[in-house]
């Protein structure tokens, strides 16, 4: 995954906050007004402390009327605060949802080899997990850092024109909170950096092992399974605590330093107030009240700004990583690229070459054409290739050398879209998502009858076990219809009848079939291939002898071609293969 430095970090995150300015304007308007409110108690608390002269010497109606002016001081600032949290609310979870609608975006765009390189886990933590991460650190920094500062500068201006020597006092002690915040700042984003990581890790573990707990509990690999979580459940904690230990350092110091100021203030206050006594310019007792109001206000803001800076080194740290997601490099883009239209079915690999690694060759020199309607099959050991020329047809990859080609037209000149409407495929992984019958079955083509989706259906045998669900062809996958893998891979097989396209991949199409049903899907596939380019993976070599060419690969080369008959005469690869099989 790529690095995206702090400085790139910040210049992301400002670009988001573009599209808000008019919002971000209004916070800063609702933060002034709390903060201005705030500021005033404190000052007419100065004066009310003043009205009390003496014994029996107490201006009461004065100390009513400015109870009233403090009262109105804190519904201003408790309307201006809830206004406040609205609009930074507002602010956060909408840009939360562009960044992860962009994140989501961005994943359609990235080649096949980046998934392909990651666990999904990962991935999905990051889309999920961190994008929250990020959004809750952003949060608390507008809440707090907005009315934090403005909260600092108003008490420094307010504390000048009362006394500077006070003021002078604070400004003086104040540079050793921040650099004790900055230096524990500096090391709180890497240990946040680190934990996002191992909590990444330990969601791919996770999944992966939810995933297969079939294949788990089938080789008990339970104990180890929990011992591998253990592990990683133990670095993560590790990284926590490593995280929460500078994240909570900050305040305590802080506070320390902050009583320093405020004993720093009482003292100078009260020497000024005994110097001033009986003159014309007297440092009141309210006044020096005030002050210390004044410096509870002004130290107050540096305790929650120090926990925001910790928590927003956790949110840029979370931050990185999505940008690091959004910064990778894109898929070759299909501007200026053809549109295929309906193909005719010839197909072209001419001197291909490509490999997953550069330092490692999976296929060369490889040369195959079939003409329209022709069906091909490709067979060999594992790991030979066969799904690799999968993916080149369909340009989930793009070869490194030589080209691919469709109707004469290379296929890096045709969009992507176009040449992929052409191929219908069904593979041994089956994929339907979390939808009714009928939306997965008319997922190629959503404008198709009923009378199209039923003949599908029952042409693949699956007809019959769609209307004992529930709802029919309304049952929800995955919520009310529980099936079986055959019974998905039927319904793969239906969803491509449905679209009838000029080509056809069928990877192990009907490999969690049984033999009775399969020998059905068979005939449908047969009445399917009628005049169509078809390409058919495959590891049981008795359901391809009818192909008009078979393809047998090993180490990425063909190393033999002909029909069924053809190879087993010559007694080679493929004839040991076949004869291997029964």
């Amino acid at each position: 995954m790529k690095t995206v430095s702090r400085r790139e970090n910040f210049r992301t995150i400002l670009r988001y906050l573009k599209s808000f300015a008019p919002l971000l304007a209004l916070s800063m308007l609702c933060a002034l007004a709390t903060v201005a409110a705030q500021l005033a108690v404190p000052y007419f608390i100065g004066k009310a402390i003043d009205c009390i002269i003496g014994e029996n010497n107490v201006l009461y109606e004065e100390i009513f009327s400015i109870f009233v002016v403090i009262g109105a001081c804190i519904a201003v600032a408790f309307v201006a605060q809830y206004l406040l949290s609205l609009i930074n609310n507002r602010i956060v979870f909408h840009l939360l949802a562009q960044v992860r609608e962009d994140a989501f975006a961005k994943l359609q765009r990235l080649p096949l080899k980046y998934l392909d390189a990651r666990p999904y886990g990962e991935v999905a933590g990051i889309v999920l997990t961190d994008a929250e991460q990020f959004a809750d650190g952003l949060l608390l920094g507008f809440t707090q850092l907005l009315t934090g500062v403005t909260t600092i500068l108003g008490v420094l201006v307010i504390l000048f024109v009362m006394r500077w020597e006070i003021a002078l006092v604070v400004v003086c002690v104040t540079p050793l909170s921040l650099f004790a915040a900055r230096f524990i700042s500096s090391r709180t984003y890497k240990t946040f950096k680190r934990q996002a990581e191992v909590r990444a890790d330990q969601t791919a573990f996770i999944d992966e092992a939810i995933g297969n707990l079939k294949v788990v509990k089938a080789y008990t690999h339970e104990d180890e399974n929990a011992e591998v979580f253990r592990e990683k459940n133990e670095e993560f904690r590790k990284c926590a605590l490593r995280a929460v230990f500078f994240a909570s350092t900050p305040n305590p110091v802080t506070r320390f330093i902050n009583s320093i100021v405020y004993a720093g203030v009482a003292l100078t206050g009260a020497l000024i107030c005994i110097s001033t006594a009986g003159t014309a310019l007297a440092f009141t007792v309210g006044s020096l009240s005030s002050c210390l109001f004044y410096t509870n206000q002004y130290t107050k803001p540096f305790n929650e700004i120090t926990e925001v800076l910790a928590e927003f080194q956790n949110s840029l740290a979370c931050a990185a990583r999505i940008f690091a997601l959004t910064a990778e490099e894109e898929q070759p883009s299909d501007e200026g690229c053809a549109d295929l239209g309906r193909a005719k079915g010839d197909v072209a690999l001419e001197d291909v070459r490509f490999s997953y690694r550069p330092d490692q060759e999976l296929i060369r020199d490889f040369n195959v054409s079939v003409t329209a309607g022709h069906r091909v099959a490709i067979v060999g050991p594992t790991g030979c290739g066969k799904t690799t020329i999968i993916n080149l047809l369909m340009r989930f990859y793009d070869v490194d050398g030589g080209s691919v080609s469709v109707d004469g037209q290379d296929v890096r000149n045709i969009t992507r879209a176009s040449l992929r409407k052409n191929y219908g495929m069904v593979l041994q992984e089956t994929w339907l998502k979390r939808a009714t019958v009928r939306e997965n079955l008319c997922m190629g083509k959503p404008d198709c009858t009923e009378e199209e989706m039923i003949a599908a259906a029952k042409a693949v045998h699956a007809h019959g076990f769609i209307k004992r669900l529930p709802k029919g062809y309304d049952t929800v996958i995955g919520g009310e219809g529980s099936l079986s893998e055959g019974q998905k891979q039927l319904l793969c097989v239906a969803r491509v009848m449905i679209c009838r396209p000029p080509m056809l991949i069928l990877d192990e199409a009907t490999s969690n079939i049984d033999t009775r049903t399969e020998k059905l899907v068979q005939d449908a596939f047969a009445k399917l291939m009628e005049g169509r380019t078809c390409f058919i993976v495959a590891h049981r070599l008795s359901t391809i002898q009818n192909a008009d060419v078979i393809l047998v690969m090993n180490a990425g080369k063909i190393v033999e071609q002909g029909t069924h008959e053809q190879l087993l005469k010559q007694g080679g690869f493929y004839a040991q293969l076949y004869q291997a099989q029964f």
